[in-house]
């Protein structure tokens, strides 16, 4: 079931916007061409340059089902897609010990739908975008996996063999590039890379999440954000998130609040702060 308002380019940009993430025209033709054809979207960039908010914002202006994967070292199927609820099926084996049948022991009351295999089996009448959320963190075997579920939109439990999506969901990937994806997963998506946005942008973002910001304080803010990323040897430059915490710190403190005290909104690593401060980065703003 196609997502509901994303017929053009443009319904695409409007659709997102209507949640308050403005994208540029080439981020809006990806969504609109991943809905149209069906195939998932990679996105990759920085962290915090707002991948993850593409799906929050794209289900919600839809009213599709976000079914979010989180990847992490070590997924696995039993993560991904389904495991078995080996408590309840001890408890089943034990209460009908003289009559249970091994295969009443793996039947569908005992199955835990994980993200993947929820996706597939979803409401048809209700459209799904699913989040595979930093698809870099995991392994070469699950990517692999990832690869066979992304052309056939199916996977195969032994126990009650081959489900297929009656609908296929709309499939955002992200990545912080931490490692390089293999090409045969680039070549099953189509691609977009998401830089930082321009300090005008950024200014229209913080108005557009946090009208009740004033422009003086977004403008500072972004200016202090801009000369933040301008130092290229940081450990951990700050995303967009972090521009809007920041700007909130200066509304809660005052405009004219000190930046290097609020450091902590914008930069996470101990060192970071130091040379910023060293070097008074942020002097004059």
């Amino acid at each position: 079931m196609a997502l509901a308002g994303i017929e053009s380019v443009e319904a695409a940009g409007a659709a997102l916007a209507s949640q308050g993430y403005l994208a540029e025209r080439a981020l809006a033709l990806a969504v609109h061409l991943a809905v149209t054809l069906e195939q998932p979207l990679l996105l990759e960039g920085e962290a915090g340059v707002g991948k993850t908010e593409v799906a929050r914002s794209l289900a919600a202006a839809t009213g599709a089902r976000l079914i979010r994967l989180q990847c992490h070292e070590g997924i696995d199927v039993h993560h991904a897609v389904y495991d078995w609820d080996y408590p309840r099926q001890l408890l089943a084996l034990r209460a009908a010990e003289r009559g249970v049948q091994e295969g009443e022991l793996f039947s569908r009351r005992f199955l835990l739908r994980r993200p993947l295999l929820d996706a597939l089996e979803s409401d048809p009448a209700q459209p799904v975008v699913l989040l595979i959320d930093e698809v870099d963190r995991a392994d070469d075997e699950f990517e692999a996996f990832l690869l066979e579920f992304l052309s056939d939109f199916a996977v195969t439990i032994p126990e009650l063999g081959t489900i297929t999506a009656e609908d296929r969901p709309v499939v955002v990937l992200t990545s912080n590039r931490t490692r390089e994806l293999h090409d045969a997963l680039k070549r099953r998506c189509l691609y977009h890379w998401i830089d930082y946005p321009t300090a005008e942008r950024e200014r229209a973002i913080v108005h557009a999440r946090l009208p009740e910001v004033p422009q003086t304080i977004a403008a500072r803010v972004v200016a202090a954000v801009g000369r933040l990323r301008d130092q290229e040897d940081l450990y951990k430059l700050p995303g967009v998130g972090e521009t809007l915490v920041w700007a909130r710190a200066l509304l809660a403190l005052g405009a004219d609040a000190d930046l290097e005290e609020t450091l902590g909104a914008a930069l996470k690593v101990h060192e970071d702060v130091e040379r910023v401060r060293a070097r008074k980065v942020l002097e004059g703003v």
